[in-house]
């Protein structure tokens, strides 16, 4: 599933993102469409802060993953 990703409306002097997650589907036709499943609205700060917590995440399985890689050609010799 993919995001879309734009400014979205600015109520109360608070800037919005808007995000649109949409998937790709095939016609009967077989030609294929992007369709939006869902649309959110939520305030720009909120989804910085969300976006780098998730990036922590992300480091931290990265560095995870490349124990186990160790770990494995430990065991294989």
């Amino acid at each position: 599933m993919a995001k879309v990703i734009k400014a979205g409306s600015v109520e109360k002097a608070v800037k919005q993102v808007e995000i649109q997650n949409t998937q790709v589907m095939k016609q009967a036709d077989g030609t294929e469409v992007t369709v939006v499943t869902s649309t959110q609205t939520r305030p720009v700060d909120e989804m910085i802060t969300q976006a780098e917590a998730e990036l922590v995440t992300a480091e931290a399985r990265v560095v995870e993953l490349k124990a186990d890689i160790v770990e494995y050609k430990k065991i294989k010799g």
